[in-house]
């Protein structure tokens, strides 16, 4: 178990979303273990204790953001609502914590709140996240909340504005000690790719390169290889630099029930593969990329209110096709199709994007690398034009 813990405190400062030394985990097997910051790793077994689950970690996230969240917000409201579809599909709402709403008992305030969601936030403390079974699964949901707070506070920024003393500031920061994501020095086989064994090193070392680029975050995304007969595609909810082992080779004629482990974006890949003759496609979910997809001007006077899976418009971001649908066997797998093989690439409203490679991955890692750029840039551009133009 605390081999498990360590792992996952390494994650979390290698991508960047928790603080070094700010960060600890609590298990409960036969015996509580927890490692970490000190006050955390007692406050992280204090709610365990008090919950029935196998894990919980506490940590202060790299960025103020989930705190700005709170603090913005009008009033008293005890929970934030992302708009991604990550958050609806599997957080739905975010409770909050105020510092002040501790009271003497904070384990008992925060294990209450805990008992029916995945993950909160506490003002001046960070995110705290549980997992059922696993260590990894606490690791999971801490991750996106993360995803899920850095997302709405970059909506809600560039709706209304900096509103606190010292935020503008912070965020000049934050932007400032941004780069641009490069896909410079990654090496990628050139295909097409006939054997087994190199198709799944292939998938494993792009998955790979997704996290270290820090295209996805938590378990999101998914990435497949079609060799004609059989499309290989990560398992669902696999972590996408753990691949190895992890990988479903599925026929394309439904004649296996193998696919039942696959990635729940299954149908859509095969799809997109029938429709494009792509043999690689890669799914993640860029932040910047996944602000803009919600980002529309047509809004005021349109009768469509569950943008993400009624509209039926195709916008374009930089030349990409963005369109809405359902995750799983839903819309996407009937929207994407008939649009990426235009470009190479598509963004779904509020769920990040697909990009393709005709034989091999260098041209979907491309695809993702620059479409996150240009929408990186676009919602600077955007926030200096609203908010920040003398």
């Amino acid at each position: 178990m605390h081999d498990h813990i360590a792992k996952y405190s390494g994650k979390l400062v290698a991508d960047g979303s928790a603080q070094a030394g700010q960060i600890a985990f609590a298990a409960q097997d036969d015996v509580m273990d927890s490692a970490g910051n000190r006050t955390l790793a007692a406050l992280a077994e204090s709610v365990l204790s008090r919950l029935n689950c196998l894990a919980l970690v506490a940590a202060l996230p790299s960025l103020p953001f989930a705190d700005l969240l709170i603090r913005r917000t009008v009033g008293h409201e005890h929970e934030i609502v992302p708009r991604d579809t990550e958050t609806r599909t599997f957080l739905h709402d975010i409770p909050v914590v105020r510092s002040d709403e501790l009271g003497s008992a904070p384990a008992e305030t925060i294990a209450a709140l805990l008992g029916n969601r995945k993950g909160i936030v506490v003002e001046g403390i960070g995110i705290i996240a549980t997992g059922a079974l696993t260590v990894e699964q606490a690791y999971i949901n801490w991750s996106s909340v993360f995803h899920s707070t850095y997302i709405k506070y970059l909506e809600d920024l560039l709706e209304t504005g900096f509103m606190l003393p010292g935020e503008k500031e912070m965020f000049e920061l934050f932007r400032r000690d941004l780069l641009p994501l490069s896909a410079d020095g990654l090496e990628f086989r050139e295909g097409p790719f006939a054997d087994k064994q190199i198709i799944l090193d292939e998938i494993a070392r792009v998955g790979r390169y997704t996290v270290q680029r820090r295209l996805v975050d938590s378990f999101f995304g998914n990435v497949s290889y079609s060799n004609g007969d059989l499309m290989y595609i990560s398992q669902t909810a696999s972590s996408l630099d753990e691949l190895p082992g992890c990988i479903d080779p599925v026929p394309f004629g439904n004649s296996s029930t193998v696919g039942i482990t696959a990635s729940s974006e299954l149908v859509a890949h095969r799809s997109i593969f029938e429709t494009t003759g792509c043999r690689a496609i890669l799914h993640g979910h860029p932040r910047f990329s996944v602000v803009m997809s919600m980002i529309c001007e047509e809004k005021e006077g349109c009768a469509v209110t569950d943008c993400w899976k009624d509209c039926v418009k195709v916008r374009i971001l930089g030349g990409t096709p963005v369109v809405a649908g359902e995750i799983g066997a839903g819309g996407i797998a009937k929207s994407v199709p008939p649009v990426i093989g235009r470009t190479g690439s598509a963004i779904v409203y509020g769920h990040g994007i697909f990009s393709i490679g005709m034989t091999d991955f260098r041209t979907a890692f491309q695809g993702l690398v620059d479409i996150e750029n240009w929408c990186r840039e676009e919602y600077f551009r955007l926030l200096d034009e609203k908010w920040l133009k003398p």
